[in-house]
């Protein structure tokens, strides 16, 4: 039988700190792993490229994504499919949860 992860709620996984970025590993195998971070306010991952295919999802707060030369502005339940090799960057313009 394949064990089940199962969280209610994401945005109580990891709080946004007052400074800094944190990263909670919630599932690794041999063929996916989900990593939520919590960023502070005014926090950012700077750019960057994918290694693989990778999904973002925003759970709570406001931040501003730059993949490649288009900006979108993040906001709860924002939701991007990202291919291998994209450049992509991300500022928290609020504490902010992404998975």
């Amino acid at each position: 039988m394949t064990s089940l992860t199962h969280f209610n709620d994401l945005a109580k996984e990891v709080l946004p700190p007052e400074k800094g970025i944190l990263s909670r590993t919630l599932f690794n195998d041999e063929k996916l792993k989900v990593v939520l971070f919590g960023f502070a306010q005014g926090e950012e991952l700077s750019e960057h490229t994918a290694s693989m295919p990778a999904v973002l999802h925003f759970v709570h707060g406001e931040a501003r994504l730059t993949l490649g030369a288009d900006i979108i502005d993040a906001r709860p339940n924002t939701w991007v499919h990202m291919p291998t090799g994209q450049r992509h960057a991300i500022h928290a313009n609020t504490p902010t949860v992404m998975l």
